[in-house]
């Protein structure tokens, strides 16, 4: 009589053959600091744009000029564009209030998100998206303004504005805000834990 046919017992599985899905890169201490330095940097790029437009220390912004003292943080720049196909709609938004709201707002939201080190990669999102629209605003691929003088653009493609985004990109997704930030902290709360978009 026949024996039953028995399954042979499977082979155990590796528990270090896959990393879990939700497993931070794995990188040399010296990089996460050099990724924490990049990031807080960058954040106070933004953080210092905001400042200096709000209290008009007189950098950038003269006092009299400044958002408290009812000037437009934005007006100047978008009255200034003078290429690219949007020219007349970025000349059209200078001096609008909800403008200089959006402008300001996402200037003080970046900056401290990355010098806190928290929801890189929503920033990374609002952050690329403003800086693409800067970039379509100043239009480096154009080599006359509209009035027909040199652009002196230095690059028709790679800006300011491209390589901090690419910033942003990288230190999203490399996690970079455990490292000197609260990214670690931020990582474990409830809402966060469920949607790791917000991280």
């Amino acid at each position: 009589m026949p024996t039953p046919l028995t399954a042979e017992p499977s082979a155990p599985v590796s528990r270090r053959s896959a990393p879990p899905a939700s497993a931070e890169p794995a990188l040399p201490l010296p990089v996460h600091r050099a990724l924490a330095v990049l990031r807080i940097a960058t954040g106070a790029i933004f953080l210092w744009a905001f400042v200096d437009k709000t209290f008009g220390l007189g950098y950038a912004t003269a006092s009299q000029n400044s958002w408290l003292n009812g000037g437009s943080p934005a007006s100047g720049y978008l009255s200034g564009v003078s290429a690219g196909p949007l020219e007349s709609v970025f000349r059209s938004m200078a001096g609008q209030v909800w403008v200089d709201w959006a402008y300001m707002a996402g200037m003080l939201g970046i900056g401290a998100a990355l010098v806190a080190g928290v929801a890189l990669r929503l920033t990374a999102l609002a952050g690329g998206l403003m800086l693409l629209t800067l970039w379509i605003a100043e239009w480096p691929p154009a080599r006359h303004l509209s009035d027909g003088t040199p652009s002196m653009s230095p690059n028709p493609l790679v800006d300011q504005h491209i390589v901090y985004l690419v910033a942003l990109v990288v230190l999203a997704l490399c996690s970079a805000g455990r490292t000197w930030g609260l990214g670690g902290r931020w990582a474990r709360l409830p809402l966060v834990a469920r949607h790791s978009w917000l991280r």
